[in-house]
């Protein structure tokens, strides 16, 4: 695909964006011309939101980042989230017997894995929910994890958003190929760091429908969205859109899913497209 493939000329009514190596450089920061290209597109009406596989509890870095808070959908469109009123709108949830049946198969699929679940409460810091529990040895993928490690058989006692499966040394990719075959239709399966973790959602979760149900509730069809993204996390998402752009540094499938490529995330890849319709 080159870097531009059918421009959009109406201007969106509603704009989306993932978060980790799309909107936020690779230093995690919201880049002064980003927060000022969406905050004319806000001061115009137009709603802007965040789509991210990060729960709620990671949502307020990207907060301050961008100088307001948007509503959001975290956990690949299970939680909707108002990061403003720190209100978790909605959940969608694997019940423990889909992680007990799901975990037995990992087992077997991706023998030395290791399990987490993600759960949600009422707010981003639920104090009366522990929202990240891990079995013992589980190996994280990112620095500076706020787990809590547990026995395997606590991580599968709780419904959860999300169940994470790690196992370092191999492709994320390579362990869906192995995984997906065995589970089908029952949960969805993405990843959104090729590093060896994958995300096991309920069946028909993901970016998309989320963002299709938060839309919904302002009354904005998918016909009015321009969303962006960077992994196959975001695939749903890109393919649902009016415009799906994906920035340069994208994974391949999420190239291939959007209508455009813009500039990395490190380039000022979002901002540049906002530029077309509202500019600071």
């Amino acid at each position: 695909m080159g870097p531009v493939q059918d421009t959009p000329h109406a201007k969106p009514e509603l704009i989306a964006s993932d978060v980790d190596g799309t909107l936020i450089d690779d230093d995690e920061r919201v880049s002064p011309r980003t927060r000022a290209a969406v905050h004319a597109a806000l001061d115009d009406g137009v709603p802007f939101v965040l789509a991210t596989g990060r729960p709620p509890r990671w949502i307020s870095p990207i907060v301050d980042g961008l100088g307001f808070a948007p509503l959001a959908v975290c956990a690949n469109g299970a939680v909707l989230y108002d990061s403003d009123a720190d209100r978790v709108l909605g959940a969608v949830t694997l019940s423990t017997e889909t992680l007990a049946w799901v975990a037995e198969l990992a087992g077997a699929a991706l023998p030395g894995s290791g399990l987490a679940a993600e759960r949600v409460g009422n707010s981003a810091h639920d104090a009366a929910t522990p929202q990240f529990v891990s079995s013992p040895g589980y190996q994280h993928a990112w620095l500076n994890p706020d787990n809590t490690e547990t026995s395997d058989e606590e991580v599968l006692a709780h419904p959860a958003v999300k169940m994470l499966i790690r196992l370092p040394g191999i492709a994320s990719s390579h362990m869906i190929s192995r995984l997906a075959p065995l589970v089908g239709d029952r949960v969805d399966l993405t990843y959104s760091t090729n590093n060896g973790l994958i995300e096991v959602a309920a069946p028909g979760v993901t970016k998309a429908s989320g963002l299709r149900a938060l839309a919904e509730r302002m009354g904005i069809a998918d016909a009015g969205i321009l969303a962006f993204g960077d992994m196959p996390n975001d695939v749903p998402m890109l393919s649902m859109a009016r415009h799906g752009v994906a920035v340069a540094n994208a994974h391949r499938d999420a190239i291939a899913a959007a209508d455009e490529v813009t500039t990395s995330n490190s380039a000022d890849g979002v901002a540049r497209v906002l530029e077309r319709w509202w500019t600071a």
